[in-house]
């Protein structure tokens, strides 16, 4: 029998290819970067309507899992809306159990769980996204990657999506553990213009930006296309509004 349909076989080499099969799902998504700063942490996605007559306002690339946690992701949008209400479940039990903010390593690790048992499981296909979760827990900024395969890492910086390889290069490149939040929304901004076809100019209307840090930013962005939510203090963590409805 052939391995190439079988979720739970192994072909020769040694591969589920499945797994591989949803890889590739990712890599046709849009690009989405997350960036690790000394104050905070950065999340932009490349935002593209399928249809002009779209309504732009009902699609959200990057969503709130908790007040202290936001994610964005590249690859399946239902698969992506699965796995967030998921999150958003297992991030209020925590809550009501222990009465504390949720550690973003403790809810990245039940995800990957998660993602994990639709890996070995038959009936079901693995997740077609890789989700790059941000957060803040006791003042230390935190990004973490979760992929089809069930693995999940902390990263510095880290891009998914169709023009991930490239985006990777540019940040290495580009990198600093020193910079500050608003050089990691340049930088993550000039990393979404050098990965887009052709010489756009940064004030495509498809670009989002979206941060998470300790102390009380800028009114004002730096540039004037990212979208910078309202900040709002809470203790410990940097607030950017409650979580969007589970509809969008």
């Amino acid at each position: 029998m052939s391995s190439n349909f079988s979720l739970t076989t192994f072909n020769s080499k040694g591969r589920l290819e499945q797994i591989e099969y949803a890889m590739k799902a990712v890599a046709n998504g849009e690009t989405a970067i997350g960036i690790k700063c000394r104050n905070g942490v950065v999340l932009a996605v490349e935002k593209k309507m399928a249809s002009p007559l779209i309504d732009e306002s009902s699609l959200h690339k990057i969503q709130l899992i908790a007040d202290h946690i936001g994610c964005t992701y590249a690859g399946l949008s239902g698969d992506f809306r699965v796995l967030l209400q998921k999150a958003r479940k297992h991030t209020m039990k925590y809550d009501l159990a222990f009465n504390e903010p949720i550690l973003l390593s403790n809810l990245c690790r039940n995800t990957a769980q998660t993602v994990q048992e639709y890996t070995q499981s038959g009936g079901v296909r693995p997740f077609g996204i890789s989700v790059l979760v941000a957060g803040v827990n006791d003042g230390a900024p935190k990004l973490y990657q979760v992929d089809p395969s069930g693995a999940y890492l902390e990263w510095k910086a880290s891009a998914v999506g169709k023009n991930a390889e490239n985006a990777k290069v540019f940040l290495e490149k580009r990198y600093s553990e020193t910079m500050e939040l608003e050089d990691a929304i340049h930088t993550a901004l000039l990393t979404m213009k050098d990965g887009f076809e052709g010489s756009p100019s940064l004030t495509r209307p498809d670009e989002r930006v979206q941060h998470r840090g300790r102390h009380r930013g800028h009114r004002q962005p730096l540039l004037p296309t990212p979208h910078r939510l309202p900040d709002q203090r809470l203790p410990g963590h940097h607030r950017v509004g409650r979580p969007d409805p589970l509809t969008n």
